[in-house]
C-alpha cells in the first residue's frame, strides 16, 4: 500500500502542478486581457462582475490550493521523514505493536518516490541499526529489522547464540575468526509468549547496546533457516551490496535468518524515533472496535535505540 501511496501522491502533485502551470501560462492573462476589454467599453464594473470574469475555473481552484501542501508532504515523506505504524511484536522490546515511528529517509541516499532508484549518495547502514526495508521476496511489504551483518560480514546463529566475523580485506595475513556477540541478563518476564516469560538480555552490537529477548521454550530453528550454498546451515557470509537483519525478538522474528538477505535497493530508511505510541488492548467483545486506542504510553516517545 506505501508503494501504491508513493506513487498517487507523485502523479496527484505532477497534476495538480500541471493545471495551475497551464492556468497561469495559458488561461490566466485570458482573463486578464477579458477583464481589460470590459473596463474599457464600461465606465464602471461591479465587484461581481469583475469577479466573474476573473475568477479561476474550480478545478484551478482545487489545483492552486492543494499544489503547495502535496508537494511539501511528497517532498518530506519522500527524501526527509515518514512515519510507520508498527504491526507486530518482532523488534520487541526495542519497539511494541501501535508504536508510530519516523523513518529518516536521507540516511542511506536519496531515491526517487516511484522507480526508487539513487540520486544522492548520502551514507550507508551501520551494525546495529533499526531500518526500514522493502522485504525481498515481496517489495510491496515494509518490514523492520536491526541491522546485524554488513557486506562481507559471516554471521553464525545456532543454539540461539549469535557469531559474528566482520569483513576482513584479503590483502590480510590473518583474519579473526567468529565472535560471540555476548549479552547480558537484563530481567525475565517483562513480556511473555503465550503465557511463556521471556528472558531479556542485553546486546552489545558493535557501537549499539540493545535489548533482545528469548523465549526458553522455543526450540532452535535451524532446520527452518535459509540455505546458503556452500555454507553449514545457521551460517552466513554477506554479499557485497546487501546485509544481513534480525528482530530483537529473536524467537518471534522472520528475518534473513529465513529469507535470506536485504539487497541495498530495498532500502527505506533508518527508524530514528518513535513519535507517539498507543496501547491496543481492547477484545471482539468490546464496543468498540479493536482499533480504537486505550491508551497513550507518552514514557516510549523520543529516540531508537
Amino acid at each position: 500500500m506505501a508503494a501504491y501511496f508513493s506513487l498517487i501522491l507523485v502523479l496527484v502533485t505532477l497534476g495538480s502542478g500541471l493545471i495551475w502551470m497551464l492556468d497561469a501560462l495559458l488561461m490566466a492573462p485570458k482573463r486578464r486581457a477579458n477583464l481589460a476589454l470590459a473596463q474599457a467599453s464600461q465606465a464602471e464594473l461591479s465587484e461581481d462582475a469583475i469577479d466573474k470574469i476573473i475568477r479561476e475555473p474550480a478545478l484551478v481552484e482545487t489545483a492552486h490550493s492543494i499544489f503547495p501542501v502535496i508537494a511539501f508532504v511528497l517532498i518530506l515523506r519522500s527524501f526527509i521523514y515518514e512515519p510507520f505504524q508498527i504491526p507486530s511484536g518482532s523488534m520487541m522490546p526495542t519497539l511494541l505493536v501501535g508504536d508510530f515511528i519516523l523513518v529518516e529517509k536521507f540516511s542511506y541516499g536519496l531515491k526517487d518516490p516511484v522507480w526508487r532508484n539513487k540520486l544522492i549518495e548520502t551514507g550507508e547502514p551501520e551494525r546495529g541499526d533499526v531500518v526500514v526495508f522493502k522485504y525481498p521476496d515481496n517489495p510491496q511489504i515494509d518490514y523492520i529489522k536491526r541491522v546485524v551483518g554488513l557486506p562481507g560480514d559471516r554471521i553464525i546463529y545456532r543454539n540461539k547464540q549469535l557469531f559474528l566475523q566482520k569483513a576482513c580485506a584479503s590483502v590480510q595475513t590473518q583474519c579473526p575468526g567468529p565472535e560471540l556477540v555476548k549479552h547480558v541478563d537484563v530481567s525475565r518476564g517483562d513480556f511473555t509468549q503465550d503465557g511463556v516469560p521471556l528472558l531479556r538480555y542485553k546486546e552489545q552490537l558493535g557501537d549499539v547496546s540493545h535489548d533482545i529477548l528469548l523465549n526458553p521454550t522455543r526450540p532452535d530453528m535451524l532446520g527452518y533457516f535459509h540455505h546458503q550454498p556452500g555454507h553449514a546451515m545457521g551460517e552466513f557470509v554477506v554479499p557485497e551490496g546487501h546485509y544481513f537483519m534480525m528482530g530483537d525478538n529473536r524467537d518471534n522474528s522472520t528475518d534473513s535468518r529465513f529469507w535470506g538477505f536485504v539487497p541495498e535497493a530495498n532500502l527505506v530508511g533508518k527508524a530514528v524515533a518513535i513519535w507517539i505510541s498507543f496501547e491496543f488492548e481492547r477484545t471482539p467483545a468490546d464496543i468498540l472496535p479493536t482499533w480504537v486506542p486505550t491508551g497513550i504510553r507518552f514514557e516510549r516517545v523520543g529516540g531508537i535505540i
